[in-house]
């Protein structure tokens, strides 16, 4: 049974729809990417999956629980937490603060001391700013800000909506080394991303994603070497 089995899942926006019918999975311990140029829906879908907005139609189950009713204040408890488009870090308040707020459905000093000292072992740099008000960081340190405060909870799923956006090389290459880490280290993660060719040299599965249905599939190193994702994604 796969960790997140999602079916026939429909978006719409008034009279449009934005998803249509799109199925796919996502195994315990994989990296899945979803691919496609902007407008494709990728976003919408993360949100659909998070109750962020309404389904249509089709079902997500998680954990081999039925989640497509669920609301999205419950989900992270149940073990999926996201890292949204755009990062929506709490700017007024400290990195400290704001890792704390990823742990407010845990229990636990101990446990929550020890999360924290993970966090700053992937990011050293959030340990020495833990004081600084979040929002003073820089768009590079406030993504590694945002995924520390989703992995505080310790996930089961993390889900990551366009990691990279507005991101220099620099902090793209670390981002992507971190997903990579984290994956290693065991947590399973559904990744939303415009820069393909990043997306798919970490992904072991990926989906592309066309005008709301879903077109291709394969691994990561399937797709990289297809030549209409290539013509379509990679820039020949």
């Amino acid at each position: 049974m796969a960790l997140l089995e999602v079916k026939d899942l429909e978006v719409s926006y008034g009279l449009i729809k934005a998803v249509k019918g799109v199925s796919f999975e996502v195994e315990q311990g994989e990296i899945v990417a979803l691919i496609g140029a902007n407008g494709a829906g990728k976003t919408t879908i993360m949100h659909a999956l998070n109750a962020i907005i309404p389904k249509s139609g089709g079902s997500v189950s998680f954990d081999g629980e039925d989640i497509t009713s669920i609301a999205a204040h419950k989900l992270v408890s149940k073990g999926m937490a996201q890292v949204p488009e755009g990062r929506r870090i709490f700017q007024e308040l400290s990195v400290l603060e704001n890792l704390k707020m990823g742990y407010y459905c845990k229990k636990g000093r101990a446990e929550y001391e020890a999360k924290l000292a993970e966090m700053y072992s992937y990011f050293p740099i959030l340990k020495e700013r833990s004081g600084q008000i979040a929002g003073t960081l820089s768009g590079g340190e406030q993504q590694m800000l945002a995924m520390s405060r989703a992995l505080m909870s310790s996930p089961k799923l993390l889900l990551l909506d366009e990691p990279s956006m507005g991101l220099s090389p620099l902090y793209v290459n670390t981002i992507f080394d971190m997903i990579k880490k984290v994956n290693e280290n065991g947590t399973t993660v559904l990744l939303v991303e415009q820069n393909a060719k990043k997306a798919l040299s970490i992904a072991n599965r990926a989906y592309v994603l066309d005008l709301g249905k879903m077109t291709k599939s394969g691994s990561g190193e399937e797709l990289l070497n297809d030549e209409d994702v290539r013509r379509a994604y990679l820039g020949g």
